[in-house]
């Protein structure tokens, strides 16, 4: 009987303590930077679309990518240490929205490239 009551004690002792190691939150990781890679997902997306449609030339494509190889270098900068500050995500959220407005006006820019030869089309539109 005895011998019963303890197994029963260390079963219910055991699944106790894997329930409170499964139930305590983990940590955040500092170097996470979710919201930075979902935008550069993004602004990669919206560069893509512009190609697709001739809406950005090459020349305007090349200068996008050097501004978010720019934004990739500062992310990596800051992950050097193993902790990405709040100061860092600012400073990086900051050179997003640059980048982001420079995507609008390269794509709002009446410049095209609908033939995507690499070079900008004439203004009255004949290829």
């Amino acid at each position: 009987m005895k011998l019963h009551v303890l197994l029963a004690g260390l079963v219910i002792a055991t699944t106790g303590v894997a329930f409170a190691q499964t139930a305590t939150p983990t940590q955040k990781d500092p170097l996470a930077t979710p919201k930075i890679d979902q935008r550069n997902a993004n602004q990669d997306k919206r560069v893509e679309q512009g190609i697709a449609s001739g809406e950005l030339t090459q020349r305007e494509v090349r200068r996008l990518n050097r501004g978010e190889a720019r934004i990739d270098r500062a992310q990596d900068h800051a992950a050097a240490d193993g902790k990405v500050t709040g100061q860092e995500r600012k400073r990086i959220a900051h050179m997003q929205r640059a980048e982001s407005r420079d995507i609008a006006h390269q794509k709002h820019d009446r410049q095209a490239d609908l033939n995507h030869d690499g070079k900008r089309d004439p203004k009255n539109g004949k290829l």
